[in-house]
């Protein structure tokens, strides 16, 4: 009817129609004025206007409800009887609303059923968490690109946590499909990204509650949400549209639908990135019938095409590694989970312990380490510091609470030995955690955690667990009692997926089964070709080869994904970490002068030319080995006002950078001259710019050379870079050239530029040929 509609109906009728529907006050005076837009002259273009706003008036009418469809329909009727019957208005609109009222309430009830509980790690017995107790405000953004970042996902996490105080344009989830002010084309696709564990599922979980619970989006009639993983399991079978929506929702079987072109319909497609296989836009055929059966990703394509119910809206979630999977055309808006904001964090923790004392001394704990404070910004690390801080805090009244990534994570596995202890094996509190079968299981988990991190997977089959020596019969018992750390999910046909349930979980356990292999064998998981012909001459040897053999990996890969997985590595070298892990190590390997020998080579590392992700992982992993030496050296000089750039090595060049990235007063706005008026300091400080949202460098000696760098910077969708003051630097023609190339880059968001006349002027003859 929709299209129809939109083909057919005639300019003047479509005008007759919006003047009718605000005398009702259905429409306001804005929303006429957006719907009737001027005739252009062409007539092609004339036409492609009118249907624009045939369009633009169904989208209006629609998201005021049902009682404005009514109103328009009865006009309809009375304005043009033969357009109204040949969309088979007369007939159809009570047969319509009949379904609506019988079918919807059964729809809304088993999403209420399917998604009022979360359960947050083992659930206690009896005692499910309701998601509207627990939900906390997720930080989402409108605005740009779908396109793909290589990081790792905790620095990207890292680099977002410093822009979360600045302004952006958010969005709230019940305003997703709702046109901008001054946009005026409607919303039919909207892409959300976010790195693994930010909030994606259960902020699609929430939205969907919310509309089964009578509480938002009201003007849609039917929601229907899938994912990614249980849509994998179809692969090897052929659905028709309206079949597929059957299979999954069974009330609008039985409620005879079979079309939903006439129903305000949402649908969500949950974890684009785990989609097998992905979706291809270029070879696709086409299908345009909803009751065509063919393959469920042929389907999908379609849907998002458009060629499939072209008034559905869509809403696709990914992480950021799949998010060009779909080509912009397609995609029209695109949003972004960033997890919590400091104020959100704090809001999680006084929700998760009412204790009003307990709940202050674990949000001043995390705001004292860098790292744990930069991970809370993903609700999955925020409910795992929980779980430990909880039982370190119930088993130790006043005890040292961990301070680096690596001590968390030990702890988590901790604690969940002891529930499993506990909760399936009967044993007490007092009993040792670790038993034969749970080293075996932990040994299991590792080695698939580390074989599918080279492969660069996060979901995994029964195959890849057949691979890793687990019993595909016993697999409900890994999942079952480590469901915090492993999970197990169904899709149809009984068919199990499973996961871990973050990737950090699965970096720890890797760097765990590399440790373990390691201290028991002697076998270095991270060599390429194990070589018996040159055996190390002593243990210490080995040790330090180890170690450094992992660093060298780690710097060798390209896009940081070993990063954590080092920090993890050397961390549990720490005796502190292998005394914390005692029943689950059989032997124990430390010895301070490999760590020593570590922390050197890392600081030898340090003053290669190394980039500025790479280094600031490095300052973590001296984190993770207790060494701040370095940090400590260069904030002395700091706090005195004795720091000398001149002299500075490039190791302690490196520690300031990681000092100024870790400090959120200097990124708002950062003077060069504080710390040196020189090119050779800026061309150090880049990845301060790059993080920076107004950089002064008035007076610096600049040259050409900075106006590339600034101009690389620029370019970056990473840049943070709002306001620049370039004066009384004399850069030349040809810098200033090169700076433009940034300015007009599509990722630049300065928005001031601050220098000389001759460069303004320079600037603005540039654009004006354009």
């Amino acid at each position: 009817m929709q299209t129809q509609f939109v083909l057919r109906v005639p300019s003047e009728i479509l005008k007759q129609l919006v003047e009718a529907l605000v005398t009702d006050c259905v429409l306001n005076d804005l929303e006429k004025e957006s719907i009737l837009m001027e005739d252009v002259g062409e007539n092609e273009k004339r036409i492609r206007v009118r249907e624009e706003r045939a369009r633009c008036f169904i989208d209006e009418v629609k998201n005021k409800g049902n009682n404005a469809c009514e109103k328009m329909i009865r006009h309809l009727q009375t304005k043009d009887p033969a357009l109204s019957s040949l969309l088979h208005l007369y007939s159809d609109t009570s047969a319509h609303q009949d379904v609506i009222q019988s079918c919807q309430p059964k729809v809304k009830s088993a999403l209420k059923k399917k998604f009022q509980c979360v359960f947050e790690g083992i659930a206690k017995a009896g005692i499910p968490t309701l998601l509207n107790q627990i939900y906390t405000e997720l930080y989402i953004t409108e605005g740009g690109t779908a396109e793909v970042n290589y990081e790792h996902e905790v620095i990207q996490i890292e680099a977002e946590s410093r822009k979360l105080d600045r302004p952006e344009t958010t969005i709230g989830e019940e305003n997703l499909f709702k046109a901008s002010h001054g946009r005026n084309e409607p919303i039919r696709t909207v892409l959300t990204k976010g790195v693994a564990g930010i909030g994606k599922t259960v902020l699609t979980q929430k939205y969907t509650l919310d509309w089964a619970e009578d509480k938002a989006n009201q003007d849609i009639q039917f929601i229907f949400p899938f994912t990614f993983r249980e849509l994998n399991m179809l692969k090897q079978k052929k659905f028709s549209l309206v079949e597929l929506v059957h299979h999954f929702f069974t009330e609008t079987k039985e409620a005879g639908i079979c079309s939903f072109e006439d129903f305000q319909v949402v649908f969500i497609f949950d974890g684009l990135d785990e989609c097998r296989p992905p979706l291809d836009f270029h070879n696709t055929e086409s299908v345009t019938d909803v009751t065509v059966p063919t393959a469920v990703n042929v389907l999908l394509t379609n849907l998002i095409r458009g060629k499939l119910l072209p008034y559905a809206h869509i809403w696709i979630t990914t992480r950021p590694a799949a998010a060009d999977q779909i080509p912009p055309e397609y995609v029209h808006r695109v949003t972004e989970v960033r997890g919590f904001t400091d104020p959100q964090k704090e809001e999680y923790f006084r929700k998760r312990f009412r204790d009003e004392e307990q709940a202050s001394r674990i949000i001043s704990h995390i705001k004292t380490s860098r790292s744990l404070h930069i991970m809370c910004h993903i609700p999955v690390f925020c409910w795992i510091t929980a779980t430990v801080l909880e039982d370190v805090l119930k088993a130790r009244e006043g005890g040292q609470l961990p301070k680096t990534l690596t001590e968390m994570y030990i702890h988590f596995l901790v604690v969940q030995a002891k529930v499993k202890k506990i909760k399936y094996d009967g044993g007490a509190e007092t009993d040792p955690h670790w038993s034969p079968d749970s080293r075996k299981m932990m040994e299991s988990l590792g080695k698939l955690a580390f074989d599918q991190l080279q492969k660069g997977n996060l979901i995994f089959y029964e195959s890849d667990l057949t691979e890793c020596g687990i019993d595909i019969r016993a697999a409900s018992v890994y999942s079952g009692v480590f469901t915090q750390i492993f999970k197990e999910e169904r899709g149809l046909y009984q068919d199990k997926v499973f996961c871990f349930i973050h990737l950090s979980v699965q970096e720890f356990l890797a760097a765990l089964h590399v440790h373990l292999t390691f201290i028991n064998s002697g076998v270095n998981l991270l060599e390429e070709q194990k070589t018996t012909s040159q055996k190390p001459e002593t243990k210490e040897f080995a040790e330090t080869d180890f170690y450094q053999s992992a660093v060298n990996k780690a710097l060798q890969s390209p896009n940081g994904h070993l990063d954590f997985f080092l920090r993890f590595l050397l961390g549990l070298s720490l005796q502190t970490s292998q005394i914390l892990l005692q029943g689950l190590l059989t032997q124990t390997e430390s010895s301070s002068q490999t760590n020593q020998e570590t922390v050197q080579y890392i600081k030898e590392k340090l003053s290669e030319n190394l980039s500025a992700e790479k280094s600031i992982n490095l300052f973590h992993c001296l984190n993770e080995l207790n060494d701040c030496s370095l940090m400590e050296e260069i904030q002395q000089s700091l706090r005195s006002g004795s720091l000398s750039t001149d002299k500075l090595s490039p190791a302690q060049w490196s520690a300031l950078v990681f000092i100024l990235l870790s400090s959120e007063k200097d990124l708002d706005v950062f003077d060069l001259k504080k710390y040196s008026a020189s090119e050779k300091a800026l061309l150090r400080l880049l990845p301060v710019v790059k993080a920076s949202n107004k950089v002064l460098l008035s007076g610096c000696s600049l040259s050409q050379r900075s106006c590339e760098a600034l101009c690389s910077v620029l370019n970056l969708h990473s840049s943070s870079l709002r306001e620049l003051d370039l004066s009384y630097n004399n850069v030349q023609d040809s810098g200033v050239n090169k700076l433009f190339v940034g300015v007009e880059s599509p990722h630049s968001k300065l928005e001031t530029l601050r220098s000389d006349q001759r460069i303004f002027y320079v600037l603005l003859s540039s654009k004006s040929h354009c």
